[in-house]
């Protein structure tokens, strides 16, 4: 889990090492690396995230995890596995490489985050890295497709929790009470006018209630029920009007069945923003070079990318692995998630194509930002 990755740090570090690669440790469990061509270039950033799911595998592979409650899901342990390809590819044609690669195997991605520690301890500044990506399978894409969409890619992802307060009672006796429960099923309910009937419809949005906790018994009238959920979104706007609508709404329906209500926000991740220059430049660079390129919809789901690609011009690339053959058609953070093998070979070349175009101009980098 995040920031517990030492037995992956330890694997990073030892196959840099095999290779002769120099690196240093960051954020605790992350690990730096750094690939420096023989010739003069740019410098790219070429990200890996290597944390695991709280998630019981089901997914009937010989190499499922074998830890209760800890999954491998989404592809990270992929994703590290092709950054270290990438690695030995681009070192073994040092001698041919213009610039410099610096390899970020980030700890923590799926909470609580590594990015911003890691770059608050320097990862983008020793050498500074002037461009960066990441790959990210993606089971809406055949094997063998790479997919670069310019713009808005991931939501913001933050969280919510709701606690409503009344008076207890018994079941028999509901005018004695103020009862929570159907404050809460009413409250639940409004949230989503926040989506159907506040946001433009072109927009987009997700409020979604994740957990629901109250009552003693059958016959007991709750007193309290908490709440957890998440919003996601992609504009900025947009999210930095949501905390003062589910405020509104938590208030009122509270006061109309006579509770009280307290929410409190929780604000994550911001969204990943491909910049739209360095995107479209990617794209055309890599489909020159005889990739599949796709222009996929954007998701609503949340990465910490997000900081890197704030820090640097960025570019999220989706790696296809969608494989009936092989089972890889769940969702990343499915139990029975699988991975098609089959797209790691393209998943190191999209790495190592990123890391020439920066570093020898064919991919032009858009001024850096601060």
């Amino acid at each position: 889990m995040g920031f517990e990755e030492h037995n992956t740090q330890a694997i990073v570090e030892r196959e840099l090492d095999a290779l002769g690669i120099e690196h240093r440790r960051l954020a605790k469990t992350g690990v730096v690396g750094i690939v420096w061509g023989a010739l003069p270039g740019r410098v790219s950033g070429l990200r890996a995230d290597m944390d695991a799911l709280p998630i019981t595998e089901d997914s009937g592979e010989v190499c499922a995890s074998e830890v209760a409650g800890k999954m491998h899901a989404c592809g990270h342990d992929a994703h590290t596995a092709m950054l270290l390809g990438a690695a030995r590819v681009l070192q073994e044609s040092r001698e041919s490489f213009h610039g410099t690669a610096v390899l970020l195997f980030q700890p923590a991605e799926e909470g609580p985050g590594g990015a911003q520690p890691m770059i608050d301890e320097g990862a983008l500044d020793d050498p500074r890295v002037e461009a960066v990506t990441m790959l990210h399978v993606d089971p809406r894409l055949p094997t063998g497709e790479i997919g670069i969409t310019p713009g808005p890619v991931n939501a913001a992802a933050d969280e919510f929790h709701v606690t409503i307060r009344g008076k207890g009672g018994h079941g028999a006796y509901p005018h004695k009470a103020v009862d929570v429960i159907p404050c809460a099923a009413a409250t639940i309910l409004a949230l989503q006018n926040v989506v159907a009937r506040e946001t433009d419809p072109l927009a987009s949005m997700v409020v979604t209630i994740g957990t629901i906790e109250g009552g003693y018994r059958n016959n007991v009238i709750a007193d309290r029920v908490k709440m957890t959920g998440t919003v996601r979104t992609h504009d900025p706007a947009i999210r930095d009007q949501a905390e003062a609508k589910l405020r509104r709404i938590v208030d009122g329906v509270a006061a109309a069945y006579g509770a009280y209500a307290q929410l409190d926000m929780l604000y994550g991740y911001p969204p990943v923003v491909n910049d739209t220059e360095l995107a479209e430049s990617f794209a055309a660079y890599t489909r020159a070079n005889g990739f599949v390129v796709e222009r996929p919809a954007p998701t609503m789901g949340g990465e910490d990318f997000a900081y890197f690609a704030k820090r640097v011009p960025g570019v999220m690339v989706r790696l296809g692995i969608y494989n009936e053959a092989v089972g890889s058609v769940h969702s990343g953070h499915s139990p029975q998630f699988r991975l098609d093998e089959g797209a790691i070979p393209t998943g190191i070349a999209t790495l190592v194509a990123f890391a020439r175009g920066v570093g020898d101009g064919a991919v032009p980098v858009p001024e850096r930002r601060s």
